[in-house]
């Protein structure tokens, strides 16, 4: 029995996988974050064009 206690602190398998969980995990949350904030910039670039080609009479598909 004590030989199974101590293999089973000994093992570090499950270690590894759990740190590339964490490493994704962090990884994901910076990707969302970082599409929120350039997400509505972007959408401001694109409703100022759209904006500026209708005020000169431009082309805008609907």
């Amino acid at each position: 029995m004590k030989n199974l206690i101590l293999n089973l602190v000994r093992d570090e398998d499950g270690q590894g996988m759990v740190e590339y969980g964490i490493i994704i995990a962090l990884i994901s949350v910076v990707a969302i974050a970082a599409v929120k904030l350039i997400g509505g910039k972007v959408n401001g670039a694109f409703e100022s064009t759209s904006t500026a080609l209708t005020k000169e009479g431009g082309f805008v598909a609907k």
